[in-house]
């Protein structure tokens, strides 16, 4: 009698545990890419290299005017990184000899010229380059068009941002969707409202999305640690959902990139955490969670050797700046130095969003040489204004 009720009461015990962790998984939305990160654990393996190349990205959600900021609030935030990156990571160098490098996914319904104007300053001294970031909601497909169309001409003409391709000059931006609701993917249809996203984006010239991972947010993919290509729906919302990895097959035709950064879980704690690769003042960057974005594999097949380590943050706001612009982040640049020069087969490579893309096209074709080399592999950015072109064709 001892026995059997013993038994049931670990049954008891085993079944409030497995409920427990069930409504856990749902309420952080895990539910979405647990299964994918667990068939990826039990089947994907690094492939033996001789040399491992860190591919190291910063996408920073850069909005100034977050929160409600003034005028002059948002002014001095951007003031404090024109001023502050260079001083704290302009002695810092990679292998290849290069400062960091930070990309600004500015939105673009915020827009502001002196922020801009600053920011287009900093980043013609090496330190990075400009993107399109946006927020919107219940929005139409014709109004998009217009907002990438009026806003990329903006930041090209007037502040000699965003790249361009080499063979006629078309100007291309990354995106970042605000509130992760990429191709109307909330849910409850929220931020977006717009079910054929991906080709109006294509179609004004994006040359790849860098939104994801989103996790813990209920936009997040089933697809995951992944370099991949996704192809439109007008149908069905979140067509990104699942895709064609670079690398594995002829790009599809109407498809649009997709770079997503690192999601693992993490056991160093007492009880596994979400690695999503956010930088900000509760997650700062260390080179302990270097190792958890190497270990997500996200690769392009043709250069095992290359790691894509895409971050995100949202570095305006004082709270996560005092982290990005702080000694968190100091540490972190010293620490990979230091590995590179304990460990011959290490190298880092600090990339802009554009430079990363243009290393996954070196990869897919299949090119052999080095990063350095491959930087400016199909899109170019010289800083300067560009002309008034003819209108944006699909690539």
């Amino acid at each position: 009698m001892i026995l059997q009720t013993l038994a049931l009461a670990l049954g008891v015990v085993g079944l409030v545990g497995i409920l427990a962790v069930g409504w856990q998984i749902r309420k952080r939305h895990m539910d979405r890419w647990l299964g994918p990160y667990l068939v990826q654990r039990l089947t994907q393996r690094a492939q033996p290299v001789r040399e491992v190349h860190v591919l190291l990205c910063i996408a920073d959600h850069f909005e100034p005017q977050a929160g409600g900021a003034s005028a002059e609030q948002a002014e001095a935030r951007v003031a404090r990184w024109v001023k502050e990156y260079p001083r704290l990571f302009g002695d810092f160098r990679d292998s290849d000899g290069r400062t960091p490098r930070h990309t600004f996914f500015y939105p673009i319904e915020m827009y502001e010229a002196s922020h801009l104007d600053a920011l287009a300053q900093l980043c013609r001294q090496g330190f990075g380059e400009v993107e399109v970031h946006l927020h919107h909601e219940q929005d139409t497909a014709e109004n998009l068009r217009e907002r990438l169309r009026t806003a990329t001409r903006q930041f090209a003409d007037r502040h000699g941002l965003l790249p361009h391709t080499r063979e006629n000059g078309e100007i291309r931006f990354g995106f970042i969707h605000g509130n992760w609701a990429l191709d109307n993917a909330h849910p409850e249809g929220r931020f977006c409202g717009i079910n054929n996203e991906l080709d109006i984006l294509r179609e004004a010239g994006c040359y790849a999305d860098f939104t994801l991972p989103s996790a813990p947010s209920p936009t997040q993919t089933r697809t995951i640690n992944s370099i991949y290509y996704a192809t439109d729906d007008p149908a069905r919302p979140k067509s990104h959902d699942r895709g064609l990895a670079v690398g594995a097959g002829p790009a599809p035709e109407r498809a649009l990139m997709l770079i997503q950064g690192p999601l693992v879980l993490d056991w160093r704690g007492a009880k596994p955490r979400i690695e999503n690769g956010c930088l900000q003042a509760s997650q700062p960057p260390s080179i302990d969670r270097l190792d958890a974005w190497l270990r997500a594999l996200v690769q392009v097949a043709n250069r095992p050797d290359w790691f894509f380590v895409k971050l995100h943050a949202h570095g305006a706001p004082e709270h996560d700046c005092d982290t990005l612009l702080g000694p968190p982040t100091v540490a972190f640049h010293q620490a990979l130095a230091r590995r590179a020069e304990a460990d011959p087969s290490f190298f880092y490579h600090y990339v802009t969003a554009r430079e990363l893309y243009n290393l996954a096209k070196a990869a897919e074709s299949g090119w052999r040489g080095s990063v350095a080399e491959a930087r400016d592999f199909a899109l170019v950015w010289d800083g300067v204004p560009q002309p008034p072109a003819p209108s944006l064709t699909s690539h």
